[in-house]
């Protein structure tokens, strides 16, 4: 993804509205000190942020109990997910502090600052289908950018009830997804129609996850069938791109009957990984990690270079020529943008 580039008026109208949301959050923060000192607010107690609404965040202390929040000035980053400090009232409460994350999961907004989306999430759940036809490149980008993040992925392939009557198309999922279970990526398989939901279940048992991938892969589908009555929308694939439609318009945590949590966040086409270094992305390549170091240049390319450690082990069969070819891909991405 490349940067776009500001025109002076642009550029302007965008600090004039940061500065009128500065005078904005310095009111809500005096109203605020006002009523703690006032004892309007009830005593502070912990909480995690289940939804997020502009300036406001639903936050709860107990799963199902949650109440709408104003936000302290300096707290304006906060995402679903977050485990917080805060005060009840009448009729809002008050985040009045922010706990450490141990994780965050962040997007490209439309300027190419990196905003982040979710936080303390345990695992991401690759979410692909045979249709829209998924694409080792873009696997690949969300591996490398769960590594980066330190968050462990899984890939999960749905709809797998569309390979029953293909054999084509099953011998295509099969030869796509054949390399990661050798590299320890965890592959589910899953349909709401068929099978495959107990294995989920077990997956998504005690730990905080979310569902990432293309629109149109069946993540709100999956959503529903694991919890009816969260009654998330459901968008069709356009007929005549093969693309989904996005559904999901705000970031909010689900709690599940098998103890676990999922945040279900708005879908994206394409993980952009332009804010990554090109040494991020070796270090998301599993099998490269043994040999970065050990080429010959300290610069090495890993195109055509003499001594490259990482050529000679595609050579030998040690490494996938399809997974080098993908990481040249998001390099050269990386370039463009």
């Amino acid at each position: 993804m490349s940067k776009r580039k500001l025109s002076r008026q642009q550029t302007w109208r965008i600090e004039k509205i940061q500065d009128e949301r500065a005078k904005r959050a310095a009111r809500r923060d005096t109203d605020t000190q006002a009523a703690l000192t006032a004892g309007e607010l009830g005593p502070e107690q912990e909480g995690l942020v289940v939804a997020h609404y502009g300036t406001q965040v639903a936050v709860e202390s107990a799963p199902g109990e949650s109440q709408r929040c104003h936000l302290r000035a300096n707290l304006e980053g906060l995402v679903t997910g977050d485990k917080v400090v805060w005060c009840e009232g009448d009729p809002m409460g008050v985040v009045v502090a922010q706990q450490d994350r141990h994780s965050v999961l962040s997007r490209p907004d439309p300027y190419g600052k990196l905003k982040p989306v979710a936080a303390n999430i345990d695992q991401i759940l690759l979410v692909i289908a045979p249709l829209p036809e998924p694409h080792a490149n873009l696997i690949d980008r969300y591996l490398v950018a769960a590594q980066a993040v330190e968050i462990e992925p899984v890939i999960l392939l749905n709809k797998m009830d569309l390979l029953t009557a293909d054999a084509e198309l099953q011998l295509a999922m099969d030869e796509l997804l054949s390399i990661y279970p050798t590299l320890g990526y965890r592959v589910l398989h899953t349909s709401i129609k068929d099978s495959g939901m107990a294995e989920l279940h077990d997956t998504l048992r005690e730990r905080t996850s979310v569902f990432v991938g293309q629109s149109g892969v069946g993540k709100s589908s999956l959503v529903n069938a694991l919890l009816p009555d969260a009654d998330i929308r459901v968008g069709a694939l356009s007929e005549s791109t093969q693309k989904g439609t996005h559904t999901t318009t705000t970031a909010q945590l689900l709690h599940l009957t098998c103890g676990g949590t999922l945040i279900d966040s708005p879908g994206i086409r394409e993980f952009g990984l332009w804010h990554m270094s090109k040494e991020q992305v070796e270090q998301g390549f599993r099998e490269f990690l043994p040999l970065l170091g050990t080429c010959k240049f300290r610069d090495c390319q890993h195109e055509h270079e003499p001594g490259c450690a990482i050529l000679a082990a595609a050579e030998s069969g040690a490494v996938n020529e399809r997974r080098l070819d993908s990481y040249r891909r998001i390099v050269a991405s990386l370039e463009d943008g």
